[in-house]
């Protein structure tokens, strides 16, 4: 079956960051590299991502910014 999917995740490079998700594909879904096809790799402003591991990862630069953009639900 295939399914859309985005993927959030702090990278050095493109190529990291494709790298990591055929990791991260694999050991979920037990999917093989040459069955994800990677549409496309963009940076995003990390404020605006809600991964719990982009917000850990960049947590003193949003906090520098001023905080998240994306709405919080919860509240």
């Amino acid at each position: 079956m295939r399914q859309v999917f985005t993927l959030d995740l702090p990278a050095s490079d493109a190529t990291d960051a494709e790298h990591r998700t055929y990791s991260i594909m694999g050991s979920r879904h037990k999917a093989n590299r040459r069955s994800i096809d990677i549409h496309s790799v963009d940076e995003i402003d990390p404020r605006t991502s809600t991964e719990p591991r982009i917000m850990n990862y960049f947590r003193e630069q949003i906090a520098a910014a001023g905080g998240p953009l994306s709405s919080n639900e919860e509240e």
